[in-house]
């Protein structure tokens, strides 16, 4: 059985993002043959316009992504909640990753997602939108796959989330389903 790979895109870019820390923990979660991978760069990659999307000129930051979305076998996407919704800069990976149309990088990948707030909402919204914007670019939305995390700003104010048992429990059972759907696993009710 060949290595599964997962790439994980943040959709925070501060580096001490809390959404950054609880894709160093899903790392951490990765079974034996699981290889995931935190993506680097996303904010170098320019807002999607057809204008640059052209063959043999696509900006060197979005082929890169691209090829790396390509090169896995599964997608995980953290979120945090920007003004109700996700952020700009993962809402552009996912577009630059869904083109060209009905044959993007993403089409077909077992996508699963991951939203935190400082809010008691747990970024529902934000993982709302992530999930239907998935779903229109031709991903694979994995739902049993999916984590929400509230009032992470008490919640890992002190503690990594590598630290939190419960949490490291919601990101392997992430992993566990994810894996589950590339493999074709996966069992739905």
């Amino acid at each position: 059985m060949s290595e599964t790979r997962i790439l994980t895109l943040v959709g925070s870019l501060r580096a001490g993002s809390i959404n950054r820390r609880l894709a160093e923990a899903a790392v951490q979660t990765a079974p034996a043959g699981v290889d995931i991978t935190i993506y680097e760069g996303l904010g170098e990659i320019p807002f999607y316009n057809e204008d640059l999307d052209v063959p043999d000129a696509v900006p060197a930051q979005a082929a890169a992504l691209r090829a790396a979305v390509a090169a896995v076998d599964a997608v995980l996407l953290v979120t945090p909640e920007y003004n109700g919704t996700l952020p700009a800069v993962l809402k552009n990976a996912i577009d630059w990753a869904s083109r060209p149309y009905g044959a993007g990088a993403i089409k077909g990948k077992p996508v699963a997602v991951v939203s935190a707030s400082i809010s008691p909402n747990a970024a529902a919204w934000a993982h709302g939108d992530t999930v239907k914007s998935v779903g229109v670019a031709g991903g694979v939305v994995v739902e049993s796959a999916h984590a929400q995390f509230a009032t992470i700003g008490e919640r890992f104010a002190q503690t990594h989330p590598a630290e939190d048992a419960e949490a490291l429990t919601q990101l392997g059972a992430t992993v566990h389903e994810l894996v589950a759907a590339v493999n074709g696993t996966l069992i739905t009710a």
